[in-house]
This record gives C-alpha cells, sequence and structure tokens, in this order.
C-alpha cells in the first residue's frame, strides 16, 4: 500500500517590511530567539535579517525603500497577523514578562491569556511599525 504525498508541507518562509530595521530588528530578534528560532546574517545585506526555525521555514526582516508608510496596519487589506505556537503557558507568562523591555505592546491585556476565547490561551503583542504577532499556547 502506498501513501500519498502532502500536497504542501507547511510554512517555507514569511518576510516582513518594515520602516526601520534599527527599530524594529531588537524586538523581533529577541522574540524570535526566545522561541528557539537561530539568527541567520547573510553577508552584505545590511538591510535585511532572517531567523530560522528548526522546522528549516524563516522569516525575513527587510528595510525596504519600496516600503510605503511607518507603521503597518492590520485592519487593511493583507496580513493582519502572524500566530507562532509556542511550547504551553509558562513560555507565554516569561514572554508576557519581557515583552515591553523588548519594544513589544502588549494588546488585549485586560483579557489575557483568553483574549481569542475561554479555550483559546495565547498572548498578543504588536512590534515598535504595528505588526500585530499572536503566540497560541500548546494543549
Amino acid at each position: 500500500m502506498t501513501t500519498a504525498s502532502p500536497r504542501s508541507s507547511g510554512l517555507h518562509h514569511l518576510e516582513l517590511w518594515t520602516a526601520d530595521l534599527a527599530a524594529a530588528e531588537p524586538a523581533w530578534d529577541w522574540l524570535l530567539t526566545a522561541l528557539g528560532w537561530r539568527r541567520e546574517r547573510v553577508e552584505g545585506w545590511e538591510l535585511g535579517r532572517i531567523w530560522r526555525h528548526a522546522d528549516d521555514s524563516y522569516l525575513v526582516l527587510e528595510q525596504s525603500e519600496d516600503v510605503l508608510g511607518a507603521r503597518a496596519e492590520r485592519r487593511s487589506p493583507g496580513m493582519n497577523h502572524l500566530a507562532l505556537r509556542v511550547a504551553g503557558r509558562a513560555m507565554l507568562d516569561e514572554i508576557r514578562a519581557g515583552a515591553a523591555r523588548h519594544g513589544w505592546k502588549e494588546l488585549f491585556a485586560a483579557r489575557y491569556p483568553h483574549a481569542g476565547g475561554e479555550d483559546h490561551v495565547a498572548w498578543y503583542g504588536e512590534d515598535p511599525h504595528g505588526i500585530e504577532v499572536e503566540l497560541v499556547a500548546a494543549g
């Protein structure tokens, strides 16, 4: 009996554009490395950064002269937010405790950790340029 190959294997990469890499990079570096992603430096590419996950997917943060405006607007057409899985509630609490010191603005703080509903355990934050991240606890 043969098993059919899946039609896709998930996320390959996600590229986020920023108006100011120097302002956004510290927040993303702290968050992603805290979640176990590895930072990769690309020689000669001063306006971009890459973090790679253990599953080999990666996230790119890039400053481009083609960026329009200074802030992301998640209510406009396009990406609303990025959601990542985390190991559990303890990791959410750890991220929440350090997020503000690392450039993240907490969203929906009064409803933490159930802003997405009683059966959904997550933390929501916004980077210095308005890009929203949702961290969802496993289990």
